[in-house]
């Protein structure tokens, strides 16, 4: 499964009820972050999610409003003693802008805690073992933009009516049979995985877009997911605007979340200007299984 705690849903101006964008996504044991806009730091202290196990960054791209939290963070890493190496994954150009802002702040390469940077292309990211984490490429403005698949497989999980019908005892000749080897049980009889495994299932699918100017293309990477975590700066009424800002609609995001068959929508990236009523209202008439994300919302799928 895969946890996710809200820790900032506003569009470039913050208010006082959202702050500047930050997800962190939990699976597994491990922690990631994607984005981390002014205040993330503050902001998981608020969520009481804290700072431990906390060692790798996911960058949409280089907006200030994405990444401005990211010397405070390591500020506070640092003083913590923390032992562990921080990896940051992002564009070369968002690489590039992080580092420059690092070194302006302590010199090259001295930032208060060890870091690794991980240039991004298309494909996959990281393999934890029990979940991977892909990327691929979004269009915004100028930046060079990444979204974001976790994804855990599915299982073939043993049958225990076919296991007993078989004789197939309790113990290692079980374990053999879910590892997929074949065993042999007593009066040698041969069992085959195929015999007593059942359809996959139980494997999930969550994606997490940052800033977009389109949907074209994305459906490829959505299709299926179990969550679709996605920008919605914008209402209908004002696509020209979010066409020159580079942003989607809410309705645009619902379509596409229409269209890929995803099982639930989260907007975020809001703006200032609507009232959480309208966006849902908008995004809703296209795709039901809508929801608006809010600063602290712990969503687990």
């Amino acid at each position: 499964m895969f946890a996710l705690t809200f820790l900032g849903t506003s569009a470039s101006v913050p208010s006082a009820e959202r702050n500047h964008p930050a997800l962190l996504v939990e699976a597994a044991g491990k922690r990631v972050l994607v984005d981390c806009g002014e205040g993330t730091q503050r902001q998981l202290l608020r969520s009481g999610s804290g700072f431990r196990r906390l060692d790798r960054v996911l960058l949409t791209h280089a907006h200030l409003d994405h990444v401005l939290g990211i010397p405070g963070l390591f500020s506070t890493l640092g003083l913590r003693q923390s032992a562990e190496v921080m990896t940051i994954h992002g564009g070369l150009g968002t690489l590039d802008s992080v580092i420059r802002m690092l070194a302006g702040l302590w010199g090259a390469g001295r930032a208060p805690i060890a870091v690794e940077f991980v240039a991004l292309s298309e494909g996959e990211v990281v393999d934890a073992g029990d979940f991977t984490i892909g990327c691929f490429p979004v269009r915004h403005r100028d930046s060079d933009s990444f979204g974001f698949t976790f994804q855990s497989p599915s299982r073939r999980h043993l049958q225990p009516d076919r296991l007993a019908a078989l004789g197939v005892p309790d113990g290692p000749l079980r374990g053999e049979l879910a590892a997929g080897r074949a065993v042999v049980t007593e009066g040698d009889r041969k069992v085959d995985p195929e015999d007593v495994l059942g359809p996959p299932s139980g494997g999930k699918k969550l994606v997490v877009i940052g800033d977009t100017e389109t949907t074209e293309g994305l459906s490829q990477y959505v299709a299926g997911a179990d969550m679709l975590v996605i920008e919605a700066t914008f209402l209908e009424r004002d696509a020209a605007t979010a066409r020159d800002y580079g942003h989607l609609t809410a309705a645009e995001a619902a379509a596409l979340a229409a269209a890929s068959n995803v099982r639930q929508l989260v907007l975020t990236h809001l703006s200032g200007r609507y009232e959480d009523d309208e966006i849902l209202a908008e995004a809703a008439r296209i795709f039901p299984n809508t929801r608006i994300a809010a600063d602290f919302d712990h969503i687990v799928i």
